[in-house]
């Protein structure tokens, strides 16, 4: 069974920075992609994209962090960290920590998600 711990959340002003991390542990061959999402706690919004990295540290960015945010990892701690610098109101969401996990040498992947952690950014 694989478990996502996600750590790091808080209240910050505009312009401030935060990272966030996220531990995966549990039975599991190797993590491929490390992922991370966010979604608004307002009406009609749903989960959205934030960046991602490969096992071998391609990034991916959503164009709203462009230059803001820093996606990162630790392999030989399964961690995955995200630094958000210059942050907006609109960067406030629940934060959601994903991976896709290669089960074994066969190559069989399971992909799931952590419990989210809260960024709130005051203006």
């Amino acid at each position: 069974q694989v478990q996502f711990v996600e750590y790091g959340g808080g209240l910050v002003q505009a312009g401030g920075s935060l990272t966030v991390s996220c531990l995966v542990s549990g039975r599991m061959y190797r993590i491929n992609t490390m992922s991370w999402y966010r979604q608004a706690q307002a009406p009609g919004k749903q989960r959205e994209f934030v960046a991602d990295i490969s096992s071998g540290g391609r990034t991916n960015y959503a164009d709203s962090v462009k230059g803001r945010f820093t996606i990162s990892r630790d392999n030989a701690r399964n961690t995955v960290y995200l630094e958000m610098n210059n942050l907006k109101p609109e960067d406030t969401a629940v934060y959601y920590c994903g991976a896709e996990v290669m089960m074994g040498p066969d190559g069989s992947t399971w992909s799931g998600w952590g419990q989210g952690i809260q960024v709130t950014v005051s203006s």
